[in-house]
């Protein structure tokens, strides 16, 4: 039963405690607890965490209610960079507003409310650098995004309207030190990633 529940969670670290109960019951086989189950995966050294989410670009999603929700995953202590227990974030849905800014390391740029970020680019004629789809570890704005979240964190709108004027008055407000900082680390996130191989890393 143990060999049975570390394999029903190693093939997806996603899949909780009742998932697994029902993966692994069979009729000559007693249904083991949920709570057992949990159990027997700490032992094994698999705790549940929150995964990494893996954003996809310098736009970012901000919701009116709440948010989208937490997920968890098991993995081993010390594998919390590892693909496999990572979460991919999909920025897109209702009662939200989506925004796009830019920094740099002499200012930052107005916080725009935008729609779809290719035609709002398309249509201001902007150029745009060759730049990985997938790739939070070389861009330091995604942890002004994170910034922002927390200078609004428990701070409600009842409108897309106010959410976004919420927005710009906590993004200027946020001093260059924080830029400046986010942006000399760009040597060391650079090394982290040759070092990782092209995996993700701590940054």
């Amino acid at each position: 039963m143990d060999r049975n529940i570390l394999r029903a969670c190693r093939e997806d670290p996603r899949c909780t405690s009742t998932d697994i109960q029902v993966s692994v019951t069979s009729p000559n086989v007693p249904m083991p607890s949920k709570r057992t189950i949990r159990r027997r995966l700490q032992v094994a050294g698999l705790h549940g965490r929150r995964p990494v989410k893996k954003p996809l670009s310098d736009e970012s999603k901000f919701n009116l209610f709440g948010t989208d929700g937490i997920q968890w995953i098991r993995r081993p202590i010390g594998s919390r960079y590892a693909p496999q227990y990572q979460c991919p974030t999909v920025k897109h849905g209702d009662g939200s507003v989506m925004v796009w800014g830019c920094i740099s390391d002499t200012s930052m740029g107005p916080l725009k409310r935008i729609g779809h970020v290719a035609n709002w680019f398309r249509r201001r004629r902007v150029d745009l650098l060759e730049w990985p789809s997938q790739s939070p570890d070389f861009n330091p704005i995604e942890h002004m995004w994170e910034e922002l979240k927390r200078r609004l964190k428990g701070v409600r709108a009842s409108n897309a309207n106010q959410k976004f004027a919420q927005l710009e008055a906590a993004w200027k407000s946020i001093p260059m030190t924080v830029v400046q900082t986010l942006l000399d680390s760009m040597p060391r996130r650079c090394q982290a990633v040759i070092d990782a191989k092209g995996y993700p890393t701590k940054y």
